[in-house]
């Protein structure tokens, strides 16, 4: 049943081991089984796993599968055991027919990595076959005339076993006429041949009944038997003879119909009807070879009628019979072999020993993607097949064996550009003309966390008002994977930073999953202008990829702060401001001058002043952009001593904010005008108001240089964009070149043409911009400055000091205005 089941002498047993081990070490992965045929399902044909080398787990893990070439699945592997068991009955006539040898080709896969071994199973033949004759009854008839030792050959007997199992001898009951002889044809066929022994005797005997056996050389003896029915007839003494008594002939299976395979030629030295022959096949030919040849009664042509197939057989052998047309009619025998020459008439099959498995994108060069084979029914030159992938795909064929390939990766593979493959492979056969097919391949490639989430621009500018509403959303960002799957997920995060040393989680959260921000609370633009968040997205591959964006926040400001009164300083204080003047003033004498700030910014800093409320309209007018209080007219003796003036102070912005200052005024016959006085001093030279007066200039051409400047850029920028768009929009918003929101320059002017307001922000973007803006000293026509920080937390108090030395009262000097501040 096994390898070892007919050596039972230990010493063929190791002989035998030693041939065993030989042949491996030739072969390497062919293991090689014999059995006989018609054993019971289920019975071992070996130890498929201890021959391969494998343990039962590797069986059970590596998915070991049995692949029969023979199409149909003869065995299978008990994977308790490892071993290789019939799956099926096995005739081996039905497989092999009569070839001496007959072996199937096994292929067993293991997958985790793929391998292949190749393992072939013997089929010895039994004796469960018996000789059988084509036809139980053969009748002869045979002249009396006929000379002893004619020989009259019989249909040989079939048995489907081959070797000793075969037909081996004929017996022939006891007759005093007849015997019989066995003649070996070719393909080792034994020919039964009645010969007949003692001249006939018709007047004797008419009919001779004869028992002819057929035995096999089996272990019992087989047998099949026949009965001859010979007929003796009278005179016609002589058979047709051919000229040859075996014809050799070649045909190419692709031979037309109708094409002349060979002419036969018999003669018979009798006269008339005698001598007049006909010719025919063998009364015993099959019907399959009576449907290909055909045979010219007349002529003895036997021509082609069907069509040859060298696939299925590959050579016939033809019994011709020459007949006259005596009576008895006598009849002559001759064999035509005929051999079928093979035509390049079958294209090449391709066949796939393991589905193709998807393909991680990163395997590396030679990953083993699916195993194939090729094979040609063809035979010689006609049967070699070549396998062939075009020059440029990114998968290759490595060969193996006997033209099994394994189909393996040839280039780095990248599921983001092509996520699956269509492989076309073509073979190809040695023919003339060659014939070939094709095959295509589907092979997946599986994703790899190679690709970081890409934020769809690397940074975010956002512009939002201040005092919005806690929770409203302030942007959403959003970034892109190239990965599939879990790769491709991406959660956000803001990553921690500090805003005014705060954490920047206070201010603002994220929406992990479509990347929304919110803000946390309102925001104040007087406490914080700009300021930015690092975003991170995150994938959810292993290990998970992320990449980063900078949202830049700027806070725009809205009119919320009214303007603020910082001098008189007892206005600032929200009490009444005393002030004093000659009863002797002219008109456009300068009583005061009201300064008040706005903590907004731009146009929601501009400051304009009115007089509401007067006790005497005629006398006063206030400046609207300076908040100087002049006289309209002099003074004259009707006037109240006592004045009482409203003066409104409005900011630029939208809804308008404003305040009030309430000013007291005490005309007093004793004082003086200081004014005239302090004019004719400023026209004398002095060191200190040449210095003031230079300090001046340097300042005005400060602020004109840093004007030019910006005008400049601005100007190179919008001709650099106008070249690659045709247009230049000064907005921020719609010029993509001008993203640089941290510089800013506000210039606003008096109606007769002196600046009236500066406003300059600069500083690094995330850093709280500088501010300096120009406030005009209370007596405006000398133009000296008071800088000041413009933020909420300003402290007005101190300016309030700083200018309080500067009260316009009898002691009131040019020199004592020049009152400045350090840049904060």
């Amino acid at each position: 049943m096994t390898k070892r089941n007919g050596y039972r002498d230990w010493r063929w047993l190791v002989l035998w081991w030693h041939n065993f081990f030989f042949l491996w070490n030739m072969i390497e992965a062919q293991t090689r089984y014999s059995i006989q045929e018609e054993l019971k399902r289920g019975s071992v044909v070996g130890n498929l796993a201890k021959d391969l080398g494998l343990s039962l787990t590797e069986i059970f893990d590596r998915k070991l599968s049995v692949v029969s070439e023979a199409g149909k699945q003869y065995f299978t592997v008990d994977a308790g055991k490892g071993e290789l068991v019939v799956n099926d009955r096995i005739d081996r006539e039905a497989l092999c027919g009569q070839s001496a040898s007959c072996v199937l080709p096994l292929q067993v896969v293991i997958e985790d990595p793929l391998q292949l071994f190749r393992v072939e199973v013997e089929i010895q033949d039994i004796n469960d076959n018996s000789p059988r004759f084509p036809s139980k009854d053969i009748t002869l008839e045979i002249a009396e005339s006929t000379a002893t030792g004619v020989r009259f050959p019989l249909e040989s007997a079939l048995d489907p076993d081959v070797g000793s199992n075969s037909l081996k001898s004929y017996k022939l009951t006891k007759d005093e006429c007849f015997a019989v002889r066995v003649k070996d044809v070719a393909g080792e066929r034994k020919v039964p041949e009645l010969v007949l022994t003692k001249p006939l005797d018709r007047e004797k005997n008419v009919v001779h009944t004869l028992l002819l056996a057929a035995l096999d050389g089996g272990n019992p003896v087989r047998s099949g038997t026949a009965e001859i029915t010979i007929t003796v007839l009278d005179i016609n003494d002589n058979i047709p003879a051919f000229d040859k008594s075996l014809y050799k002939v070649s045909v190419a299976e692709n031979a037309s119909e109708g094409a002349l395979i060979v002419q036969t030629k018999a003669a018979d030295i009798d006269e008339g009807q005698n001598g007049e022959i006909e010719y025919s096949f063998g009364s015993h030919t099959s019907d399959s070879v009576l449907s290909i040849f055909n045979i010219d009664s007349i002529s003895g042509k036997i021509s082609l009628k069907g069509k040859l197939d060298f696939e299925t057989t590959t050579n016939y052998e033809l019994d011709v019979s020459a007949k006259d047309r005596g009576s008895p009619r006598m009849e002559g025998h001759c064999i035509v072999h005929v051999e079928v020459l093979d035509v390049n008439d079958n294209a090449p099959e391709i066949i796939l020993t393991s589905r193709p498995k998807p393909v991680s994108e990163d395997s590396p060069n030679g990953t083993v993607v699916a195993l194939i084979s090729a094979r040609d029914l063809d035979t010689g030159d006609n049967g070699k097949v070549k396998l062939n992938i075009p020059k440029k795909s990114n998968f290759a064929l490595k060969p193996s064996f006997s033209q099994n390939y394994a189909l393996v990766t040839n280039t780095i593979l990248d599921r983001e550009n092509v996520s699956d493959y269509n492989v076309e492979i073509t073979a190809t056969d040695s023919g003339s003309p060659p014939l070939s097919s094709k095959k295509t391949i589907h092979v997946s490639i599986t994703d790899v966390n190679d690709n970081p989430p890409v934020f769809t621009q690397p940074s975010y500018n956002v512009y939002l008002k201040e005092n919005m509403v806690p929770g409203s959303i302030l942007y959403s960002v959003s970034a892109s994977d190239l990965d599939s799957g879990e790769n491709a997920k991406i959660s956000y995060s803001i990553l921690d930073s500090k805003v005014q040393d705060v954490s920047v989680s206070s201010y603002v959260y994220i929406n992990s999953d479509n990347g929304s921000i919110y803000s946390m609370h309102s925001f104040d633009y007087e406490k914080l202008k700009v300021f930015q968040i690092m975003v991170q997205a995150k994938d959810q591959g292993s290990p998970p990829l992320s990449s980063n964006a900078t949202v830049h926040v700027f806070i725009l400001d809205q009119n919320d702060n009214a303007p603020a009164v910082i001098y008189p300083s007892s206005a600032a204080l929200g009490s009444l401001s005393h002030q004093r003047m000659p009863r002797s003033a002219k008109a456009g004498h300068l009583v005061t001058k009201v300064t008040a700030v706005d903590a907004d910014s731009g146009h929601n800093a501009w400051i304009s002043y009115r007089l509401a409320e007067a006790t005497d309209t005629s006398l006063f007018t206030v400046n609207q952009y300076t908040g100087e209080v002049r006289t309209k007219r002099a003074v004259s003796e009707q006037d109240d001593s006592s004045q009482r003036l409203l003066i409104e102070i409005k900011d630029d912005g939208e809804p308008v904010q404003s305040a009030t200052a309430t000013v007291s005024i005490l005309l007093d016959d004793a004082l003086h005008e200081p004014i005239l006085d302090l004019r004719h001093k400023v026209s004398e030279p002095s060191r200190k108001t040449g210095r003031i007066t230079l300090y001046l200039i340097l300042s005005l051409a400060s602020v004109s240089v840093l004007s030019l400047v910006t005008f400049l850029i601005l100007a190179v920028k919008c001709i650099r964009t106008s070249r690659g768009s045709g247009s230049c929009c000064m907005r921020r918003s719609d010029c993509d070149d001008y993203k640089n929101p941290n510089r800013n320059l506000q210039i606003q002017l008096n109606t007769d043409g002196p600046i009236k307001y500066v406003e300059v922000l600069g500083g690094d973007m995330m850093s709280q911009s500088q501010s300096f803006r120009s406030c005009m000293s209370p007596m405006s026509e000398y133009s000296d400055f008071t800088l000041i920080k413009p933020s909420s937390t300003t402290d007005f108090k101190e300016v309030i000091s700083v200018l309080d030395a500067s009260l316009p009262d009898s002691t009131w000097t040019f020199e004592s205005q020049q009152v400045s501040t350090e840049p904060y």
